[in-house]
């Protein structure tokens, strides 16, 4: 019994860590989704898609995990290639009730009940209830969906076992067994009849969705927000071009370029990012329009008409002149700044360092230290920003 209590303890832990992990990654992508899709950011369904992550890490490590060194795994004869792997699976339907039966001969009632024959069965059931409930609740879809994405769930991960990981493995290191798809499946359709009962306080997401473009308080959060996704996607932007110019490298045998390396990591990234975006529609950076910011040349409230005098509208654009100012003033030597860090084989690299980690310290204060949240760029070119859905 300990050894099968730590066998199932043991997926727990690692579910909890490469959740943990899987939804740092995807932790930008959320907020940005969230932004676009419901309008503003919401802590509920941002708890919410952790947990899915997590319950995704953990599923995976419950079923397929650990996985096997291929030298160390004993192929008995008759039990290599896909007939000898699928002629090991067990493919008649309740065959649990008779391991029961057999197993729990002759004990009493509760022992029974804490037998392994009948702990594994009801905790295949429990480990999709969780599927049943995010299915249902959290994204929204109805118990025939949830029941049906289950069941296709629990035979992709029979099929992976019974497969050896789909030939990686010359026999199959998991008995594929059709009681397991029976019984994940029963959980999906539990967990989907109770999560209204157990995710009660989750809004659904059609009831964000209705208010998606409705106007919204520009908030020392939201303003971070912006600020955080211009950085990732300078520093993405800057990695997949890099990446792309390596790979052009050693496709053609060139000499690398220093200007080339310059131009593709941060020059290119800050045009994306910060000065192309100040060009057109409503003015903001990419971050600032993903939280649905754009740049105005008055206090929010004090007028409509743009500044570069063209007719009012229902957002009052500053002129391009400022909004590249506005560019210029932290994005801009934000990607001088890091260039320098990171290129320069020189001191200059340790004072641009500072000076980067300075200029970033007082970008997010200076948004805290003003009332309109317009933040240093904004007090030095003269520009506000503020919801573009404002009527």
């Amino acid at each position: 019994m300990g050894n099968s209590v730590e066998a199932w303890v043991w997926p727990a832990y690692i579910g909890i860590l490469f959740g943990c992990l899987a939804f740092a990654a995807v932790l930008i992508p959320v907020v940005i989704y969230q932004y676009r899709r419901y309008g503003g950011f919401t802590w509920l369904r941002f708890l919410g898609a952790a947990a899915v992550a997590i319950y995704g890490a953990a599923l995976i490590a419950y079923t397929l995990l650990p996985l096997p060194v291929a030298s160390d795994l004993i192929c008995p004869p008759g039990t290599t290639g896909l007939r000898g792997m699928l002629a090991q699976a067990q493919l008649t339907p309740f065959q649990f009730l008779d391991d029961i039966s057999r197993g729990t001969a002759g004990m009493s009632l509760l022992e029974r009940l804490k037998s392994f024959v009948v702990l594994q069965v009801v905790f295949n059931v429990i480990l999709f209830i969780p599927w049943g409930v995010i299915a249902r609740r959290f994204l929204g879809w109805g118990v025939a969906g949830a029941v049906f994405t289950g069941m296709l769930a629990t035979g992709f991960i029979e099929l992976t076992q019974v497969t050896g990981v789909y030939g990686i493995y010359d026999c199959a290191y998991r008995v594929g067994d059709v009681d397991d798809l029976i019984a994940n499946t029963a959980g999906a359709l539990l967990g989907a009849l109770i999560a209204p009962l157990l995710l009660w306080f989750m809004p659904e997401r059609r009831q964000y969705e209705s208010r998606r473009l409705t106007p919204r308080p520009l908030t020392v959060w939201r303003r971070w927000f912006g600020m955080v996704i211009d950085l990732v996607l300078f520093g993405v932007f800057g990695g997949v071009l890099s990446v792309l110019y390596g790979v052009f490298l050693i496709w053609t045998e060139v000499p690398e370029s220093s200007w080339v390396v310059a131009l593709t990591g941060y020059v290119l990234p800050a045009l994306l990012v910060f000065y192309l975006p100040a060009l057109a529609g409503t003015g903001g950076s990419l971050g600032q329009r993903v939280v649905w910011l754009g740049v105005t040349a008055r206090e929010p409230g004090t007028g409509s008409r743009h500044d570069d005098g063209a007719p009012p509208s229902a957002f009052p654009v500053a002129g391009v002149g400022r909004r590249l100012v506005r560019a210029s003033i932290v994005g801009g030597p934000y990607a001088v700044l890091t260039m320098i860090g990171e290129l320069w084989e020189s001191d200059f690299a340790g004072l641009a360092n500072g000076a980067t980690g300075l200029l970033l310290f007082v970008a997010f204060v200076s948004v805290m230290a003003t009332s309109t949240r317009r933040g240093l760029s904004g007090v030095l070119s003269g520009t506000y920003l503020a919801d573009v859905r404002r009527r």
